[in-house]
């Protein structure tokens, strides 16, 4: 690697920044108060540079939080689908082997949604069959 060869530049600060220049830049193991302000250049470019990086990786990491959650929404809507299929089968068959009348279907509806609404979705076959049994 070729080595770079300093120049020298006009340099307009104020009093109070130099002074704060010549606190500080021993501290941060700076030889001289040159070395300092290049150090600072050279940070607020890198700085100035991740802005950039920023920019360009918000909206990338957005699409692939958004494909992600797409392709889950697919899985969990095929699985809701498969689920009510299985569901109408097993109402179709529980209606055609029982004979319930109109009120008893109102009172079980509702029965089911208190139920439902009470245990959060939480389904529980083994409470329904001892619900049943009593």
């Amino acid at each position: 690697m070729e080595r770079e060869t300093k120049i020298r530049i006009p340099l307009w600060i104020y009093p109070s920044t130099e002074e704060e220049i010549k606190n500080f830049y021993e501290s941060d193991n700076c030889k001289s108060p040159s070395e300092f302000i290049e150090k600072a250049v050279n940070f607020y470019i890198g700085f100035l540079k991740s802005e950039d990086n920023v920019n360009y990786l918000s909206p990338r990491i957005t699409s692939s939080v958004d494909a992600v959650v797409h392709g889950a929404e697919q899985r969990i809507n095929r699985n809701l689908f498969k689920i009510a299929v299985e569901l109408g089968k097993l109402s179709h068959t529980v209606a055609a082997v029982n004979d319930v009348d109109e009120d008893t279907m109102r009172e079980l509806h509702a029965m089911c949604v208190d139920e439902v609404r009470h245990i959060n979705g939480m389904i529980n076959f083994e409470s329904a069959v001892k619900f049943q049994n009593e």
